[in-house]
């Protein structure tokens, strides 16, 4: 459960820093989606998730 805590909060933290670093394009990233259809946001959305599955199963074993 740690775990998981903790990995929740570093994606807080790498959102913080691209919202800091970066709003404007942040901004115009998240009207850009808004503008897609569900089907490529949900592939992207599922290939990332299996991409950060693989991630931790390389690290975690």
């Amino acid at each position: 459960m740690s775990d998981l805590i903790v990995a929740l909060g570093l994606v807080l933290v790498i959102e913080g820093l691209m919202l800091a670093a970066a709003p404007g394009a942040m901004r115009r990233a998240m009207e850009a989606m808004e503008k897609l259809p569900d089907v490529p946001l949900r592939i992207a959305g599922l290939v990332g998730a299996l991409v950060g599955l693989l991630v931790v199963w390389l690290i975690r074993g």
